[in-house]
């Protein structure tokens, strides 16, 4: 459980927004008083009379609630959160939907607005950081008229969360009380302080904001090239430029196991099982996706037969049973849709990055740990494209560090970086070391403050293989 977001706090300065205008948004006190969805809710959500207040009853998920009323452009959806659970990983996600709470029924809403919600057309949402969902914080998000979302934790720097959401379309704000997050408090909306407004902002200024960068940028740069041998130092370097919009799709092979809100696939499977996994979206023209990839022997030198096997379709996978993922990829060709597959000729070493990125003329260009792109094939880009990736034996796991295209890029000093982590990487949080082994089943695949609060859970079970846990023993090793 749990979830990264990439961060951008926009400091040097007031903070400018595009302008306003004033037929934006009418006096908010005329408006319908803000207060959460009466019938729209989760199974776990319990609501107090006034509509205001909202906590949840039990688990750590099942708590999406929205807002009774779309929300107006600059106006803040401020929260209070009332009550903190430590027995959990992740924290409260928030965001917007152009679906009108109403039209919805309670049993079809998922577990988890990211990354279930998320998948449905007309719903944007992302997990905030941990450590901004303390008891007693007061936390405001807004959208803009350009579409982009911010949030504010305690009056504090308002900072940049994420885009996409249509401006010029109603929309109601989404709530998911989640994980360590049990409570919440609806306060008073608020528009967007006037110091935050700037007639003069133009497109032009907001290049201050960002870094232009492209995938031939981030893989041809000569100071990458330095970074070929320690890929934990490139991901240092890519992750504050890249956005991260992109998980794996829940269509995937009986040998894979989706984790980390889908942006990492873990191998678990001892049998022939299928494979195959696919990302949730079609591919942007120009966009590059970057992964990190784990080998269950974690060698300092390529491994002989370590290669990446990947393709591409024209399919939805949504339009896929998973039930009939073929173990072979190659049996998929004979299907009616666009297949293209092919393999990593560079042999891997556990922690490796991969970029991958299709040209306008179709070519498939691969980066290796920074190094310069290389044609690997050529794919027919006529239509929308998903991404497949067959984990192979030797494979534990991938995870997907984000895309970039040739569009502006979200840049910050602020944005926090990756640290660079020897070993293996703990399957619950994929921050730390694995430094735990689970009791009986003998898996070594946590860290211990994962395997702490796995340990407080009613009927803790192996995130592996869903054996119970007796006991978790932290690993000590000697040099």
């Amino acid at each position: 459980m749990g979830g990264q977001v990439t961060r951008t706090i926009l400091q040097g300065g007031s903070l400018h927004f595009h302008p306003p205008k004033e037929s934006m948004y009418p006096d908010l006190h005329a408006t319908l008083s803000l207060c959460f969805h009466a019938n729209t809710k989760g199974s776990q959500i319990l609501m107090d009379k006034t509509k205001r207040s909202v906590r949840r009853i039990a688990s750590f998920c099942n708590a999406i609630t929205f807002t009774n009323r779309p929300i107006k452009i600059y106006e803040q959806v401020r929260l209070k959160i009332t009550k903190r659970q430590g027995c959990w990983s992740g924290a409260l996600r928030v965001g917007f939907t152009t679906v009108d709470p109403s039209d919805l029924s309670s049993a079809w809403l998922p577990r988890f607005a990211c990354p279930d919600l998320v998948c449905e057309r007309g719903f944007w949402a992302r997990a905030l950081p941990e450590e901004q969902c303390e008891e007693g914080t007061i936390l405001s998000f807004w959208l803009d008229n350009t579409g982009q979302v911010f949030y504010q934790v305690n009056q504090g720097t308002p900072i940049f969360f994420f885009s996409g959401v249509p401006a010029e379309e109603p929309v109601w704000a989404i709530i998911d009380i989640y994980g360590l997050t049990r409570g919440v408090q609806l306060l008073d909306s608020k528009l967007v302080p006037d110091e935050y407004f700037s007639p003069a902002v133009t497109h032009d200024v907001m290049d201050d904001w960002h870094l232009s960068s492209n995938c031939s940028e981030l893989d041809l740069q000569e100071d990458l090239q330095s970074f070929s041998s320690s890929p934990n130092s490139l991901n240092s370097v890519l992750l504050p430029q890249l956005h991260d919009d992109l998980h794996f799709h829940c269509v995937h092979g009986n040998g894979l196991r989706l984790v980390t809100e889908h942006i990492a696939v873990h191998y678990y499977s001892r049998r022939e099982d299928c494979a195959l996994v696919f990302i949730h979206r079609p591919l942007c023209c120009g966009e590059c996706v970057f992964l990190k990839v784990l080998l269950k022997s974690q060698t300092a030198t390529p491994t002989l037969n370590s290669f990446l096997s990947y393709g591409f379709t024209s399919c939805n996978p949504a339009h896929i049973n998973p039930k009939h993922l073929p173990v072979n990829p190659e049996d998929l060709l004979d299907r009616r849709e666009f297949w293209a597959f092919g393999c990593l000729t560079s042999p891997l070493v556990g922690g490796d990055t991969i970029g991958f990125r299709v040209t306008a003329e179709g070519e498939v260009l691969v980066s290796h740990n920074g190094g310069r792109a290389y044609r690997e094939i050529c794919v027919d880009n006529s239509t929308p494209l998903w991404m497949i990736f067959n984990l192979q034996t030797h494979i534990k796991q991938i995870s997907i560090l984000g895309t970039a295209s040739s569009s502006l890029l979200s840049e910050s000093p602020n944005t926090p970086s990756c640290c660079a982590i020897t070993g293996e990487e703990c399957l619950l949080c994929c921050e730390r070391p694995v430094d735990s082994v689970l009791y009986a089943c003998g898996h070594m695949c946590v860290c211990s403050i994962c395997g702490g609060k796995l340990k407080e859970m009613s009927n803790p079970s192996c995130p592996m293989c869903r054996s119970p846990i007796r006991d978790i023993i932290k690993i000590y090793c000697s040099m």
